[in-house]
């Protein structure tokens, strides 16, 4: 029997608090699942910082993983196999694009993405090329399936129903982690009909597409999706600790360059601090072997590094105030003068941070595959953009939401009588806005 036909004697299912079960029947899957690169995943966080907001938030990227494959097989099994549209010789891609999705995520994912200007999708597709466990696996299927999963993992794959289930607007990766991130946060506002989005769900030439019947349970995931974003995922706690996190990378990257005599050289980051990180290295660094270095730099001479790891690992993190059109330029550079004057580095201590969000957005000519619609399957046959049917998607799309604050070390300006007077300024400066 071909290789990516084989199936295991008896299937393994994996205890999931989000799905109850998630289960493997294809060899390749459980060999997938075996490799370093994935077990890898059990020690990179799903939310990142989050954890210090929602203590529950200590799920892995693993988890998240193994999660967006059993929708997909769901999909697939449940609903679309047997369906015109639908060629059963595009499952195991599916399965195997949709359990590798997020194999490149780095530590603490997108502060450590920012800060190092790396990208976890094109890390992920060279742990799929390159020399890997993984490589090795997809490889016994056909030479040319690393490339194909890769591809759809890219979206640059011509087969786009494949990677509309992966990556769309309603897809198998939003639906977990809505599920998944709001059952871990002990919120309910993230939660939506699952079961009822995959029976509405069909298989079209370029993309799934929805039912119309469905069309309510779709603004539910909507909705949903919009709160977790607001009182989640940019939560200004979170974003406070993760500012405090890239300021350390940066500040460890700056001493680096300046040949600074670490008493814990970070042997783990010379190449990406060089900007010239193998695969090798990359793999090599993840949560727990960042917050050990975090640790020993506590220790350093420097006293930037060790107050921010130290603020970091105990949750002395900074506050923050809105940062809105209020302030003057003006206002803003005595901000900094201030800062200065005070002998508080602004590089550091003073940050703006601005996040922004765009619940559901439709196809615009000329920009990109990216802002494919939801289309919903009409009665009559024809297909129609879902702002068009539903009202409460059409209050909201293409409504981009930004939120901006201000991040300062509390402590260091209402505390102690040093350069009081300056401290004071700032204080009313803060305070004003």
């Amino acid at each position: 029997m071909l290789y990516r036909n084989q199936k295991l004697s008896e299937t393994k299912v994996f205890k999931d608090p989000v799905h109850r079960y998630v289960h493997v029947r294809d060899q390749v899957i459980w060999d997938l699942i075996g490799t370093e690169e994935f077990q890898r995943l059990r020690r990179i966080k799903q939310l990142g910082t989050t954890y210090f907001t929602f203590h529950g938030a200590e799920h892995s990227r693993f988890g998240h993983s193994l999660g967006v494959y059993e929708i997909i097989r769901r999909m697939i099994d449940d609903v679309f196999t047997g369906r015109e549209a639908w060629n059963d010789d595009d499952r195991l891609l599916c399965l195997c694009a949709a359990l590798l999705h997020d194999v490149g995520h780095g530590p603490f994912s997108h502060a450590y993405e920012k800060v190092f200007k790396l990208n976890h999708e094109e890390f992920t597709q060279k742990i799929i090329l390159g020399d890997t466990e993984i490589h090795a696996v997809l490889t016994k299927v056909s030479t040319t399936f690393p490339q194909e999963v890769a591809e759809v993992i890219g979206k640059t794959s011509k087969n786009k129903l494949v990677t509309s289930m992966i990556s769309s607007q309603i897809d198998a990766d939003r639906m977990d982690y809505l599920l998944r991130d709001a059952h871990f946060t002990g919120v309910s506002y993230g939660n939506f009909d699952l079961e009822r989005l995959l029976r509405v769900m069909r298989p079209q030439q370029h993309q799934v597409v929805i039912k119309h019947s469905g069309m309510h349970a779709v603004e539910h995931y909507i909705m949903s999706r919009y709160q977790m974003y607001w009182q989640i995922y940019f939560h200004p706690v979170s974003r406070s600790a993760e500012v405090i996190l890239a300021k350390i990378l940066h500040r460890a990257k700056k001493l680096h360059h300046e040949y600074y005599n670490f008493k814990h050289e970070p042997i783990h980051f010379y190449s990406i601090f060089a900007e010239e990180v193998t695969l090798e290295d990359y793999i090599k660094l993840d949560e727990a072997v960042m917050t050990y270095y975090f640790h020993m730099w506590q220790e350093e001479d420097d006293a930037i590094l060790s107050d921010l790891c130290r603020r970091f690992l105990n949750r002395k993190f900074f506050q923050y105030v809105d940062f809105t059109d209020k302030w003057e330029v003006e206002e803003w550079s005595e901000l900094l003068h201030l800062f200065k004057e005070a002998n508080i580095d602004p590089a550091y201590y003073l940050v703006v941070d601005s996040t922004s969000d765009l619940p559901y957005d439709f196809y615009r000519e000329g920009e990109g595959e990216e802002r494919l619609p939801i289309l919903l399957l009409m009665p009559s046959g024809e297909l129609r953009e879902l702002s068009r049917e539903s009202y409460i998607v059409e209050a909201i799309s293409g409504k981009k939401q930004t939120d901006k604050k201000l991040f300062y070390p509390h402590d260091l300006i209402y505390n102690g009588e040093d350069n009081r007077d300056v401290k004071d300024r700032i204080i009313r400066l803060l305070e004003s806005k």
